[in-house]
């Protein structure tokens, strides 16, 4: 049965990343959105109290012969209970956070022992610089449709040739190597798809433009172009043994990493409505006597009940799919239906912000209006509402209940 009590461990990393978020992250977040700058000091701090981006164990290869290190017991619950705690200070400063970022699960899960040792030794042994890692799935043409990825990849002697185009990657520009998808033949589906570990000096690979973004503009998103990009068979993710020609191993990798990573993209979107739900709510108490019988003043007061229970009732799905996820316990649905519902109800939850503050609630100074423009990525990355919504439907329709 699940536990819904966090552990003393739990609930002090909880304290703490909600003072780190408080005093550390909200005094920049509204410049950093204005100039899309993040100061250096800030991430040299991140980096100081362990707040790596992304999965990267103990960042160390495993002793030949010894089995793998795990993480510390319920990390999945610790990583979305500070998912939400950052991202109450500010999504879009986590995601420049240095770290392998979601490259870090692909590599953690299927890369070899070698592969290991060469994305993550850098974040390692520099430790007085930031690095980046990142995650290059996303196409102009496939986005939620990972199936449909038409970046190329074949064999050349020892090395792989890859050709084809990336969008909207995350930090994709300044990270020392990119987890690149890629297929064989696109007319195989899914059994031809590669994963790669492409680092940014590979002849071929190049950075086209950066994106100027609605929402989450501090962070930095990336288009990246391969032409002719040559990577050695040694980069192949897991390694060549490791597929077969009926192998679905590289959509595999994809999919493993989103059952991973959606219940924190999730945490993260609850932490954006709390915080506009926070401000909406200190903000009335400063403006309206809702204890007095007038009409409006309960319709302001039945929002605000409304936005305080869906924002509890998401919490408890990224819980549970976290949960699931320390157990070992296969949890692609509740993945999709925590990331599904939380995206919707952090859009509805800053849109009643706006909505009851009025013109005030507009103001970038009050940081309702950026909570409003940065969640709206939410139902998009990390596999569409749509798509989260089609995953859970056959589930459904299959009788499965995992």
């Amino acid at each position: 049965m699940i536990d819904l009590e966090l552990t003393d461990a739990q609930q002090n990393v909880r304290s703490m990343l909600n003072w780190f978020a408080k005093t550390e992250m909200r005094p920049i977040a509204l410049e950093a959105d204005r100039t899309g700058v993040v100061p250096l000091p800030f991430l040299k701090k991140t980096m100081d109290l362990g707040l790596a981006g992304g999965a990267m164990g103990d960042m160390q290869a495993p002793e030949e012969g010894k089995p793998e290190k795990k993480g510390p017991k319920g990390a999945n619950r610790i990583a979305v209970i500070g998912s939400e705690e950052l991202a109450w200070g500010d999504a879009a400063l986590i995601l420049t956070f240095p770290g392998p970022g979601l490259g870090g699960p692909p590599v953690t899960y299927t890369g070899t022992p070698e592969q290991k040792e060469r994305a993550f030794k850098v974040f390692r042994e520099d430790r007085e610089n930031p690095h980046w890692g990142a995650y290059a799935l996303t196409e102009p043409g496939a986005g939620s449709d990972v199936a449909n990825i038409s970046t190329t990849c074949r064999k050349d002697g020892d090395h792989y040739i890859l050709n084809g185009r990336k969008c909207y990657i995350t930090n994709g520009a300044r990270a020392d190597w990119n987890v690149v998808f890629a297929t064989l033949d696109k007319t195989q589906g899914r059994a031809a798809h590669r994963a790669f570990l492409v680092f940014k000096d590979a002849p071929g690979f190049s950075v086209g433009k950066i994106e100027d973004k609605l929402g989450l503009r501090a962070s930095e998103t990336a288009e990246l172009v391969l032409e002719d990009c040559r990577v050695h068979k040694n980069d192949l993710l897991g390694g060549e043994e490791r597929y077969t020609s009926a192998s679905k191993e590289g959509f595999r990798t994809a999919m493993k990493t989103f059952d991973n990573t959606r219940p924190l993209v999730a945490a993260m979107a609850v932490g954006i409505a709390r915080a506009a739900y926070e401000i909406c709510r200190d903000w009335v108490k400063e403006n309206y006597d809702l204890k007095r019988p007038i009409p409006r003043y309960h319709l302001i007061a039945e929002k605000l009940a409304n936005m305080e229970r869906e924002i509890h009732a998401a919490r408890l799905l990224c819980w549970k799919a976290a949960w699931m996820g320390d157990l070992d316990i296969p949890n692609s649905r509740e993945a999709s239906v925590s990331k599904s519902y939380s995206a919707e109800v952090g859009q509805r939850v800053t849109t009643q912000a706006i909505e009851i503050m009025g013109y005030e609630g507009t103001y970038h100074h009050r940081m309702v209006e950026k909570l409003f423009r940065d969640v709206k990525v939410f139902d998009i990355f990390e596999g569409t509402g749509q798509i989260q919504r089609i995953v859970i439907s056959r589930r459904i329709l299959q009788g499965l209940t995992r």
